[in-house]
């Protein structure tokens, strides 16, 4: 029961933080009107992920809490892109960037196969989308207009997730013990 609780909890407090999670990035954008440090590789990537996860709940007919949070991230990182765009002096590039995200978007729905692969390579797209960054922040060696708030707030929302990856590597190592000492209870019956 109150395990229950903490996971409601914990989820109702993720839905809220993803529906802030980038604003004090926006605010930094646009009170320093430069985008110093903040990599739109590594935006991009995130966005490509994103649309990516929430295409896919939708086309196997998730139920919308499951995902609710994805268009409310892609609602932001595209807000961040624009303000990117125009304090680089690129703003004329959102059209094309509008006309491949659409593209690709429903280029994803063409076949099964398409969006489950897409789906499987999900993980490795929001990976290398923190890598860029990092590798951003490390040519610069500068934090630039970067907002450690937001990535702060990202990082909670992952924290939830890690219960999973504990619980995954437990069960893991359950199964593997059983298997071994069933090899083990095998072999000694052998004997005998």
């Amino acid at each position: 029961m109150q395990s229950d609780t903490l996971l409601h909890v914990a989820n109702f407090s993720t839905l809220f933080v993803c529906m802030v999670l980038k604003f004090p990035q926006i605010f930094v954008l646009m009170r320093a009107k430069s985008s110093t440090g903040v990599s739109l590789n590594s935006l991009l990537l995130e966005l490509i992920g994103f649309i990516v996860f929430v295409t896919y709940q939708m086309y196997y007919d998730y139920p919308p809490p499951t995902y609710l949070e994805y268009p409310i991230l892609i609602a932001q990182d595209v807000i961040l892109l624009l303000l990117i765009l125009h304090y680089s002096g690129s703003l004329r590039q959102s059209l094309i960037y509008a006309l491949v995200f659409v593209g690709g978007w429903r280029l994803l729905t063409v076949e099964k196969w398409i969006i489950d692969l897409a789906m499987s390579l999900c993980t490795f797209i929001s990976a290398a989308s923190k890598f860029a960054q990092l590798q951003c922040l490390w040519k610069s060696k500068d934090a630039g207009q970067v907002s450690a708030l937001s990535w702060g707030m990202a990082t909670y929302t992952c924290m939830v997730m890690v219960r999973f990856i504990v619980m995954t590597l437990l069960n893991l190592w359950v199964l593997l013990t059983v298997l071994y000492y069933q090899k083990h209870s095998s072999s000694t019956k052998k004997e005998d």
